[in-house]
């Protein structure tokens, strides 16, 4: 099952084609930023009932000329992947005509080292193909932990947040970003909030998602419009239902569906204050005597 971590790591490139010409220059490979890009259909299957798809594919157009970036995000080691990885840029040189590049993006160190490796395809004698992609991993992506170096470049920093989500870095780089993303104008505001929702796909289940969920509680309070407030719900209603399993409160399915439709961030977290000492959902769902808050 492809997980929202995974998502991230390549959807980033989708949405900011140009931040490939930026990695690439850490991994050692010249690419000219792109003077415009095309998202390519990412379905690569035959007519055989044999479905096989790259996780992004787009079609980069540079003053150089045209290349294919085809982006995957690869969590562990597959021995079967390189046969795959082959495959995608075969049939996509041969249906577009278009050199490909494939860039694999590691959030593990030693998933990098094994995907860095150039893979020959073919008897030892004669290896008929040369599979050598550009991996990317967390010690090719820089720690940004300054506010004025995230605002510099915020999807850099969206991907050094995922990529370093399980080092001790990741607290300062995500401070850094969300002082950054507070920094935006208001006419800003839907892309901060893209950023915001990436960033958390990105962290994956980590220590860093659970710090990354209170930053937006508390320090990015300021986004009033109604995506905000909706991001902001969802966060307080995920936590609400981590608290109440902890405390072993039992939840039903009806009182889930409550907490997960509830649209209001305030109504979420007088019921998170309530759930702190509460025994059953009933005292949580009660109506405040001071505010009237209840359904």
């Amino acid at each position: 099952m492809v997980s929202s971590s995974h998502e991230a790591l390549h959807r980033i490139f989708q949405e900011v084609p140009g931040l490939f010409a930026r990695v690439a220059r850490n991994l050692g490979a010249a690419f000219p930023p792109p003077v415009s890009s095309v998202e390519l259909s990412t379905d690569l299957t035959e007519t055989r009932p044999l479905e096989r798809r790259v996780d992004t594919l787009l079609k980069m157009e540079t003053e150089d000329g045209s290349f294919l970036l085809a982006v995957e995000s690869q969590s562990k080691p597959e021995p079967r992947k390189p046969a795959s990885w082959a495959y995608y840029l075969s049939y996509a040189y041969a249906k577009y005509g278009i050199p490909p590049v494939l860039l694999v993006v590691c959030p593990d160190r030693g998933t990098a080292a094994w995907a860095a490796r150039q893979f020959d395809i073919g008897p030892r004698q004669w290896p008929s193909l040369s599979l050598r992609p550009l991996v990317l991993g967390p010690d090719d992506v820089p720690v940004i932990d300054s506010p004025d170096e995230a605002a510099r470049d915020i999807p850099l920093t969206v991907l050094s947040a995922a990529l370093h989500s399980r080092d001790p870095e990741a607290d300062a780089i995500l401070a850094a970003l969300a002082k950054a993303l507070k920094g935006l104008s208001a006419d800003d505001e839907n892309t901060a909030v893209f950023f915001i929702e990436l960033t958390e796909q990105g962290l994956g289940k980590t220590p860093a998602a659970d710090l990354w969920r209170h930053l937006m509680a508390v320090d990015l309070s300021f986004f009033q419009s109604q995506t905000a407030q909706q991001l902001r719900a969802e966060g307080r209603a995920k936590d609400l239902l981590v608290l109440l399993g902890h405390r072993g409160v039992d939840v039903s399915d009806r009182d889930r569906e409550r907490i997960v439709g509830c649209g209001d961030p305030d109504l979420l977290g007088l019921w998170f204050s309530k759930a702190l000492t509460a025994k059953s959902t009933a005292e949580i769902f009660a109506p405040d005597e001071q505010t009237g808050l209840a359904d």
